[in-house]
């Protein structure tokens, strides 16, 4: 089976991706779903985080309020690089189980591992092919913008990520989703096709 990373910078059409990979009945797993319950009350990530980031990043009822903890990782590199060190190595984990789980006789020929920063957390290694989705630094300001946040938090996110042109160098397919929903459809297409040229390529030598 083909393990393969869906990745892109903030607001550039990953979400948009993902969701036509399920359309076309292949599976993805969100990381940031995954992030999600590892952050719920209970989880050893919970925990640290809070022991970390202290009690101001709790909302009602105890639960990590993400807008708070996000306001405090995009404005300071050395917190964020400390969430993810308590966050990724947990999500890794169960991404490898997951894939693992996939990879059976009778299971899919390739699987998706949906994540903003595979690049960035050293995930490639343990992947077959990354696909990066990119779009113009104007278009992600604009979409986060319509999401709600100020121009001078979603410069915070942009730039806290890596540029989208070295993840499109350190790519192994690209899907350009600045332009309309048809063409991002196509050129998914057009990946998936050499995807699975390679997965196929790959049981036959097996």
């Amino acid at each position: 089976m083909l393990r393969v990373g869906l990745t892109g910078g903030i607001a550039s059409g990953k979400s948009t991706v993902a969701a036509l990979l399920r359309d076309y009945e292949y599976p993805v797993l969100d990381a940031d779903t995954l992030a999600r319950e590892l952050l719920e009350a209970g989880q050893d990530a919970y925990n640290e985080v809070v022991s970390e980031f202290g009690d101001a990043i709790l909302g009602r009822g105890g639960a990590v309020d993400r807008p708070k903890l996000g306001a405090i990782v995009f404005s300071d590199a050395a917190k964020r690089a400390r969430l993810n060190q308590i966050l990724h190595p947990r999500i890794q984990e169960v991404v490898a189980k997951w894939f693992a789980a996939l990879d059976r006789p009778g299971g899919p020929d390739i699987a998706f591992e949906d994540a903003a920063l595979i690049l960035e957390a050293g995930a490639k290694k343990n992947l077959d092919r990354v696909v990066v989705c990119w779009c113009t630094p104007e278009q992600q300001l604009e979409r986060l913008q319509q999401r709600g946040l100020s121009a001078a938090d979603a410069k915070l996110r942009i730039a806290a990520q890596m540029p989208i042109d070295e993840k499109r160098r350190l790519a192994d397919d690209v899907i350009d989703c600045s332009r309309s929903i048809e063409e991002t459809q196509r050129q998914v297409k057009l990946v998936l096709e050499r995807l699975k040229q390679l997965a196929a390529s790959r049981r036959n030598i097996s």
